[in-house]
């Protein structure tokens, strides 16, 4: 049988905690092994439990961000996951210097936590696909395609691939949708990161945030083939 996913659930509202395990309870690939309502119960649960992933609120007794902070440091193993009403770019930003994987908001239905939670899992890194857009909406009313760090502008194609993933399409619904191979995405997508020197996908969204001149995606980003 398929080792299952254990998940810890920290939020200071009962009925949300009740709420998010009932919305796992039915998937036989995950299980709450643990709940709590403040930092110090996450810090608790990551060092003495070690769960898979931990849905973490940043707005708990004790500074959620502190926790996150704490964990990643003394648990790294512990795949966090901010769950929050939080829809700050400023909040993303400092979710992400602090180590976590994902960036869910209140409200998600149970279909996408439970999506963000698989893929968090499976390593890589998962965003409210709204919030994602937003973020790249704000991002691409800005001025220049190039910032003053010597960042490379992204090509057409590569822009193209930007839009689709900020509407929180897999690497194989981008392929389905431009007709290409998830192989060529997946270069596309290589290339992009490189240029931005981040480590994950979530981290393009937000990399050029407080820049000067930060990126600007093409005005006209129709999901068409890319020749």
């Amino acid at each position: 049988m398929t080792e299952k996913i254990r998940i810890a659930i920290v939020d200071d509202h009962p009925m949300i905690r009740d709420g998010v395990a009932k919305a796992l309870a039915n998937e036989l690939d995950i299980t709450v092994v643990a709940d709590g309502s403040t930092a110090a119960d996450a810090i608790n649960i990551a060092q003495k439990l070690r769960p898979d992933v931990m849905l973490l609120d940043i707005e708990l007794p004790g500074c959620g961000f502190a926790a996150a902070r704490t964990i990643s440091h003394q648990a790294p193993d512990v795949r966090i996951v901010i769950f929050t009403a939080s829809e700050r770019v400023e909040d993303v930003s400092t979710a992400l210097n602090l180590g976590v994987r994902g960036y869910l908001l209140k409200g998600s239905s149970a279909p996408e936590i439970v999506q963000a939670v698989r893929t968090v899992f499976r390593g890589s890194s998962y965003v409210a696909p709204n919030l994602a857009a937003r973020m790249l909406r704000t991002l691409s009313r800005r001025d220049s395609m190039a910032a003053e760090d010597g960042t490379e502008e992204l090509t057409k194609a590569e822009a193209k691939i930007m839009a689709l993933l900020a509407k929180g399409m897999t690497n194989k619904e981008i392929a389905a949708s431009l007709d290409l191979s998830v192989r060529t995405v997946k270069h596309h997508m290589t290339k992009v990161m490189q240029k931005f020197q981040v480590r994950n996908r979530l981290e393009v969204l937000v990399k050029f945030r407080d820049n000067e001149n930060p990126l600007t995606l093409l005005p006209d980003l129709i999901p068409t083939r890319i020749e």
